[in-house]
């Protein structure tokens, strides 16, 4: 149970984006399509788990002075191979994504999960937690990108990251009623703000009917 728990913390509980709220400088400029969103939540997810793992096995030898410094050079040079193998094997989606692919290095979740994690915990577990937060990252930007395209385009469409084919073809939903806004840096803002209202307000009416069930059972007792 608690390598299960490990590993679904990362989904939801502690959501890298929509609970602490790390990551967002590539989750929000990233989310313009499916197909970007899926393709860097792969790599995050790679190097997260890649990273966890080497991190967890020389955690016992890394003098604590100079924890960080060896850290980042781990995950640049994990950052390094990826966006290689991406320009060798899924250019389309390499171009796509530009500039943000080597921004991998400096992703808060990535470090982040380094320091309160990795360096603590047995190299199995750091796994588990790295691969439960690369999918709730995932997970994050797709629902973002979702969101995002189908009000800023009026459809969906999503191609394969490996060979750029189209896995289904252009959903015109409504294309009268696009909302350009949405396929910019300000409808990316709008549409996390929204997410997280929504996800709050759940969380919200939750806890107020916790709150209402306790007093109901100590005003039985009295």
């Amino acid at each position: 149970m608690k390598k299960l728990k490990i590993l679904t913390n990362g989904i939801w509980k502690e959501n890298p984006i929509f609970v602490m709220m790390l990551g967002m400088c590539s989750s929000l400029a990233i989310s313009t399509s499916l197909t970007n969103a899926i393709g860097m939540g792969m790599a995050v997810t790679v190097v997260l788990v890649a990273s966890n793992f080497i991190i967890s096995l020389l955690r016992k030898i890394i003098p604590d002075e100079i924890r960080i410094p060896v850290f980042i050079i781990i995950i640049a040079t994990l950052v390094k191979c990826v966006q290689l193998l991406m320009n060798a094997y899924t250019p389309s989606l390499y171009t796509s994504l530009g500039v943000f692919i080597p921004l991998i290095v400096v992703n808060c979740i990535i470090l982040g999960r380094a320091e309160s994690f990795a360096s603590k915990n047995h190299p199995f577990d750091s796994i588990l937690d790295g691969l439960g937060m690369g999918i709730g990252y995932t997970l994050a930007v797709f629902i973002i990108a979702f969101f995002r395209q189908i009000i800023g385009t009026g459809g969906l469409s999503f191609y394969n990251p490996f060979n750029s084919t189209q896995v289904f073809f252009d959903l015109h939903l409504f294309d009268d009623y696009a909302i350009s806004l949405f396929k910019l840096p300000a409808g990316a803002f709008l549409t996390l703000g929204c997410i997280l209202a929504f996800i709050n307000s759940r969380k919200m009416k939750k806890a107020i009917k916790v709150d209402e069930n306790l007093e109901k059972k100590g005003s039985v007792k009295k």
